[in-house]
């Protein structure tokens, strides 16, 4: 049985099967973002590679799709684990000043915080659409840790802690 692979994977495991560790890492230059991000699923997805994130080794099946051994135990036995290993660190995204996003984090990082009205003003969003953009590009994408309260006038507060 063989595996159907992209250009980009197949390259992608021949130059992991030739590191002594097997590790994906570093993935070609030109694979950025959400291309990466597909790469890296789909040869989750076929069974070819395992592991954690930023940390992703070929399995056996990756060996037998491009044609190659795997290296004995006394080929990696000396082998130090951060040999060729490019470290996944992670980088903020960059804000660009002056935009609706970097107001609304300016605001969340005020001491009080900013209700949704408040912000609203600010970006002339919609109140569905400000609290979107906390939970999906501040939280999740951006990675702060925005805390919601409920203020003594009962509105409530979004700050970033």
């Amino acid at each position: 049985m063989t595996t159907k692979l992209t250009t980009t994977q197949t390259t992608i495991l021949e130059a992991a099967a030739d590191r002594p560790d097997g590790n994906i890492e570093p993935l070609p230059a030109n694979l950025r973002g959400g291309a990466r991000t597909k790469v890296i699923e789909g040869l989750v997805a076929k069974g070819l590679i395992a592991g954690t994130p930023g940390r992703y080794l070929l399995t056996n099946a990756s060996y037998a799709a491009v044609g190659k051994q795997r290296p004995s135990a006394s080929d990696v036995q000396n082998l130090d684990i951060t040999d060729g290993l490019q470290e996944q660190e992670t980088i903020p995204r960059a804000i660009r000043p002056g935009t609706k996003l970097a107001g609304l984090i300016d605001a969340l990082c005020q001491p009080g915080g900013a209700t949704v009205n408040q912000i609203m003003a600010d970006t002339q969003w919609q109140a569905h659409t400000v609290r979107g953009a906390i939970s999906g590009m501040v939280r999740k994408k951006l990675g702060y840790n925005v805390v919601s309260e409920r203020g003594a006038d009962g509105d409530r507060l979004y700050r970033i802690a």
